[in-house]
């Protein structure tokens, strides 16, 4: 077997692995592939905080039971404001996002709208409006790093489009895992209509995920796409028409949550990890981390558990151990 693997530079957080695609991108020589699995180590959440549900907030915290056991549902409700990013709906989010991270009884969460016909409208602009010009690239950085906890979130995120995501709301989405939408909804990184870029990925994620040439043809323009165009270009993974509750989009992201949380929520977890970095890295380096991370289920309680449902054929019990 080739040995031409990279070493993490750090810890097995997101410093470690930035500190690893630093380092790719810069052509540091290689480790060998034993040093890479010890310094890419990976050990299961010990601890569970229970997590609270929040109602009545601008961002409403929700534990899903039954079928959908292990789902959390983050709900916007800024409905005067189109849940636009205010500085509070923006510091709900971190403090939500920080509890998912620390209980290790969740599999999946979903980032939906509790207001009709929106998701998220981006920036409050009114607030943004009467902010000191030396706080804006303090918050835009902030919003940024929220953007970031969401993609480097441990479990999946699903993004449940059933109204207008533009803007932010739309960069939100993009750092999302998964994205579902009604045939009805609406998608646009608008930003130079207002004379300015989407500062919060948007240039970089909608890049990746639709390519260079149409990424630039929607942010030069500012168009704006139904959930039908956007599936057809991969920016939404499901269109679906909108029903009269108008949560078509919802439900479609609550079956896919139910079809990820049976699965082992420690590959779900590493297989996120791989395909995150190896996607910012060249395919060898890709490789490298999908091995690393490999190395890292083969020890757990879960692999055993699998191999030991299917021989006996029953539904295996996942204990993300």
């Amino acid at each position: 077997m080739a040995m031409n693997k990279v070493a993490i530079f750090g810890s097995t957080g997101v410093t470690g692995e930035c500190s690893l695609r630093s380092a790719l991108m810069a052509g540091k020589k290689p480790l060998p592939f034993f040093m890479l699995t010890k310094m890419l180590s990976w050990s299961p959440v010990l601890y569970s905080f229970p997590l609270k549900e929040e109602e009545n907030k601008d961002l409403e915290v929700k534990l899903l039971k039954d079928k959908y056991e292990g789902t959390v549902v983050l709900g916007m409700n800024r409905p005067k404001a189109k849940n636009s990013f205010s500085k509070n709906l923006v510091q709900e989010f971190y403090k939500a996002l920080d509890e998912i991270e620390n209980n290790n009884r969740v599999r999946c969460v979903i980032i939906r709208s509790l207001v009709p016909g929106i998701f998220c409208a981006g920036a409050d602009l009114k607030e943004r409006a009467t902010m000191p010009i030396n706080e804006v690239g303090p918050f835009v950085t902030r919003l940024r790093g929220m953007m970031a906890k969401i993609h480097h979130l441990s479990v999946p995120v699903i993004a449940a489009l059933d109204g207008a995501a533009l803007g932010g709301g739309l960069e939100m989405a993009l750092a999302c895992d998964l994205r579902t939408a009604s045939h009805n909804a609406k998608l646009g990184l608008v930003e130079t209509k207002l004379a300015i870029i989407p500062g919060a990925g948007g240039t970089q994620r909608l890049t990746r995920l639709v390519g260079t040439a149409k990424a630039k043809e929607l942010i030069f323009t500012g168009r704006v796409l139904d959930g039908k165009q956007s599936e057809i270009i991969g920016l939404v993974n499901k269109s679906v028409q909108q029903n009269d509750e108008n949560d078509a989009a919802f439900n479609a992201a609550l079956d896919l949550a139910e079809e990820i949380s049976v699965n082992g929520p420690i590959a779900v977890s590493l297989a996120k990890k791989a395909i995150n970095n190896g996607s910012e890295v060249d395919i060898n380096s890709g490789f490298a981390y999908e091995e690393a991370y490999y190395a890292q289920i083969i020890p757990t309680k879960d692999r055993v558990e699998g191999l030991l449902a299917f021989k006996e054929k029953r539904p295996p019990k996942y204990r993300g151990e």
